[in-house]
């Protein structure tokens, strides 16, 4: 039997192994009483010492095959040694020793606190065969080593986690004994003949990145989106974050936890997009290909699966409950991310997502937080147990579901395995230290009790490309092992919970430090606000608000999510950069500039041009003229006149209002937009009425001016027909008898001309000086030059 085990594919019964190991242990009872009647031989080889220089020797663990041996298995243990010192290391040797089986989960945490440290005892070492010989190390040079060994050689016991030692003896110039100058340890989770009771285990996989697209967008009719960086192609191309992380989940059985914002953003770049560059210029973007291979990817991979939709960009949940509920409509843009992320989900992966479950930063909670996350209409809050801590002294870890009143059941995930793949795992041996440790600690906490429970797993949310393959490379260990079974998130939230478990939310108080210091601050709340009141008053105008409303409101958004964690001038600079380009929009509806205006006669029209930049039509606004002295000017009969406001897109239009003069001088005049709900609408436009009034004097003037013209033009009438009457009579008497004709009387009728234009002369005035008076005109009753500067005046 001992033979059978040193081949693979010979696995012996449980009945078996008893047997065996009681026929050895009785076999080598009467031997070991013998032993213990003899002196120390001199031939027994000695336990190597310790050496009195700390780790000399660095040795590093990169593989250990399989994560969870079998009865009959043969484990592999590789990885590299190299010498730190100064002198070299003679005869040295890798070997592995294996320690008693560790029974707490606090034990595990302590071993792997003390992972490298030469004094913390090694158990026996294996030896024999079983190691990898050197003859010297030279220092800085690093050695490869790889040792395998069956399974039974390591002399595990029942089922349990057993420290395994991997260290490296030898000897140097200054201490010329064997001794142990390196050591790594790790864990061996063992349990070959299957758990009684399975432990439920659900894998939260996260898909989660940071914010990629901007409010802006561009005026054609696609609306093509504005991306802040290429950063986003990166992740999801062949070997990136996000391509990394969907290429592993595939093959696990884990609930994916997805924000919608990633998937919009993908979904974006599949057809046209442009990337900003330095300054206010873009690029187009070329990685359509890449995003639509990433989620056809990903539409095939949640294809029956679980799937949970965050708020759309991942609001921090946290801070709102911090630092935004004192901020008015705060509340309501976490309704709003809400709202849209299963329409997003359903849009674009084709699935219908749970909206449940609200996923606070780290799982840190207080009663703030659970209020604010289910404020939006979710009743599951996932949480951590290093916050919700346990109080009440169960032996064992409790199931992860905690009724915590109002309906709300808090998710509570193990931090110890939920936090076992942070830090850098870019090296081999750290990511096989974190495997073997996520497994121990799940084993152990199956090996606590009997009684089957429920646990959650919940990672970081952005894990690196490292970190991801180490946790599928836990997750599947740990599915293919005996003690676990896979669960859905919802089957875990809806699982009995333990009566014992705690049920308290922890106070406000209790909340970590290093995370309140990443919070978004209430002035982020407050830009927030100003940000949607512009929107608010904005889209009331538009024929098509969509245009405008959907990419702002996602804008807004993204404005909460929680990756602007420790970005705090990052954050700052997207909140002023949306602003900015929503002021832009705003101010392309807007009064154009009016300078001084003159008026003569008691009443005339005003000219006031509304200028309309954007590609869509606007409406729904009033137009308000108002005069500062209704006294000296009225419009429209009173102190102000309103007519409303329609604008095609790319276009300007003119109104006109009626003004009557009561008293000449200057008055300052002032034009407005409003939305029909009364807000003002875009600056007002203010400019000077000048009026001059004719007056009594000078219509007294001018009728006595007149009045002399008529007289005179009588008197040139009568004049004329005298002479014409004198010169028939004079014609008569030179027919009856006047040969001689006699001489010409002087002053005939050229003579009688001349006087009477000389006479009308002298009353026509034509030549009189100018009376102060009688003064010009400043400008007709309505102008007639043509409008200012980019008025278009439409008649």
């Amino acid at each position: 039997m001992a033979e059978a085990a040193d081949f693979p594919g010979m696995s012996p019964s449980p009945a078996r192994r008893w047997l065996r190991r009681t026929g050895a242990l009785l076999a080598g009872a009467p031997l070991l009483a013998g032993l213990l009647q003899l002196p120390a031989h001199a031939d027994t080889p000695a336990a190597p010492k310790e050496a009195s220089g700390g780790n000399t020797v660095a040795v590093a663990v990169d593989t250990l095959s399989p994560a969870v041996p079998s009865d009959g298995d043969t484990v592999t243990v590789s990885g590299t040694v190299t010498n730190n010192g100064k002198q070299a290391v003679t005869d040295a040797h890798v070997g592995l020793s294996v320690g008693p089986a560790l029974t707490t989960r606090s034990s595990i945490d302590d071993a792997a606190k003390n992972a490298d440290v030469v004094s913390g005892g090694y158990g026996s070492e294996v030896g024999g065969k079983y190691v990898a010989e050197f003859s010297k190390l030279t220092p800085g040079v690093a050695e490869h080593f790889s040792i395998s060994v069956p399974v039974d050689k390591l002399d595990l016991g029942d089922d349990g986690v057993y420290p395994l030692g991997v260290l490296l003896s030898g000897e140097t110039s200054a201490q010329p004994w064997d001794q142990v100058l390196g050591i790594q340890r790790t864990f061996l989770p063992w349990q070959p003949d299957g758990a009684d009771t399975a432990t439920k285990t659900t894998v939260l996989w996260p898909l989660v990145s940071t914010v990629h697209m901007t409010a802006e967008t561009g005026s054609n009719a696609q609306q093509t989106p504005v991306f802040l960086d290429d950063d986003l192609a990166e992740e999801i191309a062949p070997g990136g974050r996000l391509d990394q992380l969907l290429s592993l989940g595939r093959e696990l059985d884990v609930t994916w936890v997805i924000d919608p914002d990633l998937l919009a953003a993908v979904d974006a770049m599949t057809g046209s997009y442009r990337i900003r560059t330095d300054g206010n210029t873009t690029t187009a973007g070329t990685h359509q290909a890449i995003a639509k291979k990433w989620l056809a990817d990903l539409q095939d991979a949640v294809t029956d699966r679980e799937v949970v939709a965050l708020p759309f960009a991942d609001p921090d949940l946290a801070s709102l409950a911090h630092n935004g509920t004192g901020v008015a409509g705060s509340l309501s843009q976490l309704k709003a991310a809400t709202d849209v992320a299963a329409t997003t989900v359903e849009t674009v992966l084709h699935v219908t997502p749970s909206t449940d479950f609200a996923w606070p930063v780290e799982g840190a909670v207080d009663p703030s937080i659970v209020k604010v996350a289910t404020s939006a209409g979710a009743d599951k809050v996932i949480a951590r147990s290093d916050s919700l801590t346990e109080t009440g002294g169960l032996s064992y870890t409790p199931s992860a579901a905690r009724p915590i009143g109002g309906g709300t059941t808090a998710v509570v995930a193990d931090a110890r395995l939920s936090t076992a793949f942070q830090g850098d795992l870019t090296k081999a041996t750290a990511s096989t230290l974190a495997v073997q440790e996520f497994l121990a600690q799940s084993l152990e906490m199956n090996l606590q009790t009997h009684k089957q429970r429920s646990i959650v797993v919940a990672p970081q949310r952005m894990p690196t490309a490292s970190q991801a393959q180490a946790m599928a490379a836990a997750v599947t260990a740990l599915q293919g092992g005996s003690w676990s079974q896979s669960q859905e998130l919802s089957a875990a939230a809806a699982a009995k919970p333990d009566s014992d478990a705690t049920t308290r939310v922890p106070p406000r108080s209790a909340y970590p430090s290093s995370l309140r210091r990443q919070e978004l601050p209430r002035s982020a709340f407050e830009q927030i606000a100003i940000t949607q009141d512009t929107l608010d008053n904005f889209k009331v105008i538009l024929s098509d608000q969509s245009r405008v409303v959907t990419p702002f409101g996602r804008a807004v958004n993204r404005e909460m999510s929680t990756s602007w964690r420790g970005l705090s001038t990052a954050a700052s600079t997207f909140r002023q950069g949306v602003q900015a380009y929503l002021d832009t929009l705003t101010d392309q509806v807007k009064l154009i500039d009016k300078s001084e205006t003159k008026l003569s006669g008691r009443s005339a029209t005003i000219p006031v041009t509304v200028q309309n930049n954007l590609v869509q039509g606007v409406d729904h606004l009033i137009l308000r003229l108002t005069s500062a002295n209704d006294t000296r000017l009225e419009i429209g009969g009173h102190v102000f006149d309103e007519q409303p406001i329609e604008v095609s897109g790319g276009h300007s239009t003119t109104v006109k209002f009626t003004t009557s003069a009561n008293v000449n001088g200057q008055t300052t005049v002032t034009a407005q937009l409003y939305t029909l709900d009364g807000q003002k609408y875009g600056d007002a436009v203010q400019f000077d009425v000048k009026v001059t009034e004719i007056t009594p004097t000078v219509m007294l003037v001018i009728g006595g001016g007149v009045l002399l013209l008529v007289l005179a033009g009588f008197r040139m009438y009568t004049q004329r027909k005298r002479a014409a009457a004198r010169e028939a009579e004079e014609g008569g008497a030179e027919e009856a008898g006047e040969p001689d004709g006699g001489p010409q009387q002087p002053g005939g009728a050229e003579a009688h001309e001349d006087r009477c234009e000389q006479e009308s002369g002298s009353l026509s005035g034509a030549d009189d000086p100018q009376q102060p008076s009688d003064g010009t005109p400043d400008t007709a009753a309505e102008s007639t030059d043509p409008s200012g500067t980019g008025e278009r005046v439409d008649r």
